[in-house]
């Protein structure tokens, strides 16, 4: 099955297409260089020639508080791509997955989040992707949108590696302790990705439309960052020796982050056979990764 792999040097990118590399998937993987899917010409062009049975879009404009100053730039991306992308995937009769975000929620939830929930997101990054949600169903049938939340992993910049890096250079870490959510290791989400794609393929009749996906359990970012410097521990000396608690107000960002953001995966686990890992569990199969590589 031939597939195509928009955002392809991105941190789920890059895991997605390592994972399908080792699959009797045709893999075609684009960064930005190769393919901005900005770009409606050379995007009607590249889907035309390769005709490919799937698209898994992870190209996005990821930088929250940036996006509050570049909000043409982040929409161009999180709503204008994808909106190419649907179009021509209709046009061509190719499947679309395409990856959202737990930020097109508030926050004001005491549950985790479903799939059919009304969304209200907060600051310009989450009315980006939400436009570019609406822009894929509107245009497209044949779609799975994967939301999901606190992504980290081996490649890229990510919450994750700033700790690791701040930790061995600083004695003393403030790390906000009343967002909840639940982190997702970008394997795993490559993982899932792939299972769906797989789906896509084989299954006669399949359910379009809007999933969730991310780590079992929820924790806050203090108890992300708390359990990332006691898993490094284990293969190098950190500097660290305290990790202060502090409050969302103590630590005031250019854009407004939900307070709560945890997604409830029930559907997608009924759909697709697929059970998120313990966020704990898939944080230390990721540690591994980036101190030993394997």
């Amino acid at each position: 099955m031939k597939v195509v792999i928009t955002g392809a040097n991105g941190q789920l990118g890059r895991e997605l297409v390592r994972q399908a590399k080792s699959t009797d998937f045709e893999v075609h993987p684009f960064d930005r260089q190769q393919l901005d899917i900005t770009q409606k010409n050379r995007l009607k062009q590249v889907l035309a020639r390769l005709s490919p049975a799937v698209v898994i879009n992870a190209a996005a404009y990821s930088h929250v508080d940036r996006a509050e100053d570049e909000p043409d730039r982040a929409y161009a991306v999180n709503s204008d791509g994808p909106a190419y992308l649907a179009r021509f995937c209709a046009d061509y009769q190719h499947a679309l997955i395409h990856i959202s975000t737990d930020y097109v929620f508030d926050g004001n939830s005491d549950r985790p989040y479903r799939e059919s929930d009304p969304i209200a997101p907060l600051g310009i990054y989450g009315h980006s992707k939400a436009k570019g949600e609406a822009a894929v169903r509107s245009a497209l049938p044949q779609h799975i949108i994967v939301r999901t939340s606190w992504l980290y992993g081996v490649y890229g910049h990510n919450f994750v590696k700033t700790i690791l890096k701040l930790a061995a250079e600083k004695k003393a870490l403030n790390v906000v302790a009343d967002q909840l959510g639940s982190p997702t290791s970008a394997a795993d989400l490559a993982t899932a990705t792939l299972i769906i794609a797989r789906k896509i393929g084989t299954a006669k009749k399949l359910a379009w439309g809007t999933y969730h996906y991310c780590g079992a359990g929820i924790t806050t970012w203090h108890g992300l960052a708390e359990k990332v410097i006691e898993l490094a521990t284990r293969y190098t000396v950190l500097r660290i020796r305290q990790l202060e608690a502090i409050s969302t107000a103590e630590w005031p960002t250019r854009a407004q982050r939900p307070l709560y953001s945890a997604l409830d995966c029930t559907r997608t686990t009924a759909q697709f056979g697929i059970n998120p890992l313990p966020w704990n569990q898939s944080l230390q199969n990721t540690i591994e990764r980036i101190f030993t590589g394997k």
